[in-house]
């Protein structure tokens, strides 16, 4: 919540997918721990340098424990209407995340971010496209703030 205003309508509801020829995105659960754990634990410089995460604090090492953590937040995020984190998933395999928070500076809106494991680097300007019209099609935010591709 940003100045008292929900980050998504009550009576929205929230897009449980989005499906494309090469991925599918579904929320991010507890479940996925051990997949998204492997997927970004193998390509943290690579995340570092992709578009949204410079200078934040993650990735970073951390335990698989702590990242069960992480994933249970995401997951009450979700569930309480405040933050929206989605596995990416090509077959079966995560490759992925994608996570639509409220803006910091208290507008209305969406920021998001997204990355993809450092074997599967080609499908990031995919990804970010896809999400982009995802955002402005079955969203509804008036204000979208996600890091640009190249």
């Amino acid at each position: 919540m940003s100045g008292g205003v929900a980050f998504v309508p009550d009576d929205f509801v929230v897009p449980r997918e989005l499906v494309t020829d090469a991925f599918r995105l579904e929320p991010l659960r507890p479940e996925h721990n051990v997949g998204d754990y492997q997927a970004w634990i193998s390509s943290i410089e690579h995340i570092r340098s992709t578009p949204g995460f410079a200078g934040l604090s993650w990735p970073r090492p951390m335990t698989l424990e702590d990242n069960l953590e992480d994933l249970q937040q995401h997951a009450s995020d979700f569930a309480a209407r405040s933050g929206f984190t989605y596995t990416v998933l090509a077959g079966t395999e995560i490759v992925g995340c994608v996570y639509i928070y409220p803006l910091e500076d208290a507008a209305e809106g969406a920021r998001a971010r997204s990355w993809v494991r450092v074997e599967r680097a080609e499908l990031d300007v995919s990804l970010h496209d896809a999400v982009s019209a995802w955002l402005r099609e079955a969203w509804p935010f008036t204000r979208i703030s996600y890091a640009p591709r190249r």
